[in-house]
Parts: structure tokens; C-alpha cells; sequence
């Protein structure tokens, strides 16, 4: 069922909830994306949880009209959502950019049980700079956000085995955004202390991640006080969406190892 209500600076949020189950699965997609990146998960999970997913301000089907882009306003998009789902427990699942904003939500939202972060924070040693953002992203970004998305970010994003109708789905839905969005939408991650804020989790975290790029599987457990991971081999950044399979597989194990109620 499709729903909309308004975030705390008056941005209407669109989010959609199915299924049954005590335990909700909130699904916060990554930078550019939507409700739709979930859309395998939600077939997979809705007949044992309550599944919601949530398009933050700016993205999806949510309005565009935002101005206030902050990782605290971001986090407020997903607690505002969260407190109007009726279930004991929640676990929330962030890709990319909103794994940061996820860690965020979950300190004011004492239902939430667990994390799971989809292909983001893999090794809390490396935190990319404000200024790196402008150097390596941005700067590209500005001057031809066209090129960036289709010459430049495939490098970054995909791997050889990443299906083409993936790439293709991808790419034409980033090119219908402009670069002044597709950088508030994103800046707000790099002015994270991540560091300072995964300290602050104690309930438990898990990754699902690719093996795209260099992962140190052992750097996060200082941070996080009950963190592991797995990863998808042979993925880029979506495994979501380029392996649904073997995503709902792992998935599916991490809920059963977490052992809360349906």
C-alpha cells in the first residue's frame, strides 16, 4: 500500500508498507534511488514481515522541494515513517549513503532491534572527506553530470558481471535528476563524524556486502560493539537488484541469525 506523510520540514515523504509480521523491514534505498530498488526483497519477505520502504525527501515518489539537506534531516525522514508503523520490532535496512543515516535514525527509535547495512561502511578506517566528495565527485558533477554518470561512476558502481539491464535501469534513472540535486542529496555523508556516531550503536549490526572494492572485515569491529558481515561475490554496489537470489539468501540468513519474532 502506498502512503504519504509529511516530513519535519514539510516535505511530503512517500513510503509503501505490506505484508504481516510483528517485525517490520524498512528498506532506505542509496543515493538517486527509490522504492523500487526493493521490490525483490519485498515479494521475498511480506508473507512472514510487515515490509516498508521508504523513499527519503528528494528521491522517488517524495517531493523534490527539499532545503534543508542534512544527515539529521535525512534521519528524520526515516523516523518519521518508522513511528507510524504499528509492530513491536524493526530492523532497518540501509544501502550506500543511508547506512550512515540509518545509524542515525536508530538512536531515537528504541524499536529498532538491528541494522543492516547493504554495501556501505564496509571499513570505518577509510572515511572519505568533505573535501575528497568535492574533488573526486562533485567537481565532475557540476561540469557535466551527464558524462559522470555514464563514463565516470560505472568504474565505481558496476563490475564486469553486472547485468546490463541493471546498468541501463540505473543510469536512466540518475540522468532524470540534475547535478544540483544529485549533490545536496549526497553532501550531507561526508559532513558524518560515521566514527563517532557507529560508537554510539549497541544493538546489533550486520553487512551484506560486495566485493567490488577493498573490505577489511575486522576494521569495523572497533567502532561497532556487535558488527559482522558477508559478502556477495562477483557484485557491484546494487546486489539487490544484480543478484536478488543470492541477496534474499543472505538476507534470509542474517534475519534468521538476529532470531527476532515474526
Amino acid at each position: 500500500m502506498e502512503k504519504y506523510i509529511l516530513s519535519t520540514d514539510g516535505v511530503k515523504l512517500h513510503y509503501t508498507e505490506t505484508g504481516k509480521g510483528n517485525t517490520a523491514i524498512v528498506f532506505v534505498h542509496g543515493w538517486l534511488g527509490n522504492v523500487n530498488w526493493w521490490n525483490g526483497q519485498e515479494t521475498f519477505l511480506k508473507d512472514s514481515y510487515t515490509v516498508v520502504k521508504i523513499d527519503l525527501g528528494g528521491h522517488g515518489k517524495s517531493d523534490r522541494t527539499r532545503k534543508n539537506w542534512t544527515a539529521e534531516q535525512y534521519a528524520d525522514d526515516i523516523k518519521t515513517v518508522v513511528n507510524q508503523i504499528n509492530v513491536a520490532d524493526v530492523i532497518l535496512v540501509g544501502h550506500s549513503m543511508s547506512g550512515a543515516y540509518v545509524l542515525q535514525a536508530a538512536l531515537d527509535l528504541p524499536q529498532v532491534k538491528a541494522l543492516i547495512l547493504i554495501d556501505t561502511l564496509k571499513d570505518l578506517d577509510q572515511v572519505f572527506t568533505p573535501e575528497q566528495a568535492e574533488q573526486y565527485m562533485f567537481d565532475f558533477y557540476r561540469n557535466d553530470f551527464k558524462s559522470a554518470i555514464e563514463d565516470i561512476m560505472p568504474a565505481y558502481l558496476f563490475v564486469e558481471e553486472t547485468p546490463i539491464a541493471v546498468k541501463q535501469q540505473l543510469q536512466n534513472e540518475f540522468l532524470q535528476n540534475d547535478s544540483e540535486l544529485a549533490i545536496n542529496a549526497l553532501k550531507p555523508l561526508y559532513e558524518m563524524d560515521v566514527q563517532k556516531l557507529s560508537k554510539m550503536i549497541t544493538i546489533p549490526v550486520r553487512g551484506i556486502l560486495s566485493d567490488s572494492e577493498g573490505i577489511d572485515l575486522n576494521s569495523n569491529n572497533k567502532y561497532f560493539k556487535d558488527y559482522d558481515s558477508m559478502v556477495i561475490k562477483a557484485t557491484g554496489h546494487y546486489p539487490m537488484l544484480e543478484k536478488p537470489e543470492e541477496f534474499n539468501a543472505a538476507l534470509k540468513t542474517v534475519l534468521e541469525e538476529l532470531k527476532l519474532q515474526k
